[in-house]
């Protein structure tokens, strides 16, 4: 496999590589590219350095999977033209995550939409990705009606330019704005950017993405989306109503037997899902599961996942897996 990875010098895109590595795909015939102020850099990979290159470059070298990690714009461009060529594109960006004809995929939830046809393929937001791997074994058994939910997401969603502001304010020093005030000692209600409803980009994505991976329109969802002074890992509060009712027993039961999620979930000792304990983690960390009493079918809990590795990088590399075992590439 001849294996492009578009933005290698991101901060998403040193952790693919890193994923890469520690699932096997060390031997992989890789090209990095990235912007051309980065182009000529070089790269550790594998024991190797390898220079970047230009993403016109890389087309010409043939790809036969791409992982994209350099936004919208790029993706627009270059992803349709690599898909021509029979190479599938995975993208991180938003670009194609609503489009009817390019399936969205979790790969502990949907891998059934992936085909030889689908030649691009989009990886969800990270807050979505957390929740729906939560939410989809739910879904299955008991059938969600609706959902409201509140995001705690750190820095790291925002870029590395986000992480070094909350350092500097913390240490007093100079930096470059990304956030319109201080993040350190400060909670932000502003994620994405206001569209003319008053909610955020960011949480349009919740609603539009979750009904889309779930397959069911008629879910009513609501979000509201914070950022807070935490470096990796993002969080969030979910409350969801059902159309069946539950044992609350089977469901905490149900989630523990659901693959990519570990239940932490032991109040009397103080066990819940954290930022601190997810952070470098590819697992979805799910706790303060409890009936929700003021609603019939109704449940609380508490999501908290690693947005740069399973938001982000993991997810990625887990559909090229995908693209392994159905022989897609070789």
């Amino acid at each position: 496999m001849k294996l492009l990875l578009v933005g290698a010098s991101g901060l998403v895109g040193g952790v693919v590589l890193e994923v890469l590595k520690e699932r096997g795909f060390e031997n992989v015939d890789i090209i990095l590219a990235a912007s051309e102020k980065s182009v000529g850099k070089k790269v550790n990979f594998a024991k190797k350095e390898i220079s970047l290159v230009s993403v016109e470059t890389a087309l010409e070298m043939k790809p036969d999977v791409a992982i994209f990690s350099a936004g919208s714009a790029i993706s627009r461009k270059m992803a349709p033209i690599l898909a021509k060529q029979n190479c599938f594109v995975i993208d991180n960006s938003s670009a194609w995550r609503l489009d009817k004809n390019i399936p969205l995929v979790i790969p502990e939830v949907n891998p059934h939409t992936i085909s030889k046809e689908t030649k691009i393929i989009a990886n969800p937001n990270c807050s979505t990705i957390q929740l729906v791997v939560a939410l989809a074994p739910l879904h299955r058994k008991y059938k969600i009606k609706r959902l409201v939910i509140s995001t705690y997401q750190s820095v790291s969603g925002t870029g590395a330019k986000a992480i070094e502001q909350l350092f500097a304010e913390r240490e007093n020093r100079g930096h470059e704005k990304v956030y319109p005030y201080e993040i350190d000692l400060n909670l932000l209600p502003h994620g994405g950017d206001f569209q003319e409803d008053g909610y955020t980009s960011e949480e349009q994505k919740l609603v539009d993405e979750t009904r889309k991976i779930l397959e069911d329109d008629n879910i009513a969802v609501t979000a509201t989306v914070v950022r807070v002074p935490v470096i990796g890992g993002h969080s969030e509060a979910v409350n969801v109503e059902f159309y069946k009712d539950f044992d609350l027993d089977e469901l905490r039961e149900t989630l523990e037997n659901s693959q990519g999620m570990v239940v932490q979930d032991d109040v009397e000792k103080n066990i819940y899902p954290m930022p601190l304990f997810a952070h470098q983690k590819d697992d979805v960390f799910v706790g303060r599961i409890r009936r929700d009493f003021s609603q019939p079918n109704s449940l609380n809990m508490w999501v908290v996942s690693d947005n740069v590795r399973k938001g982000a990088a993991t997810n990625a590399v887990q559909i090229l897996e995908k693209l392994k075992e159905k022989n897609l590439v070789k």
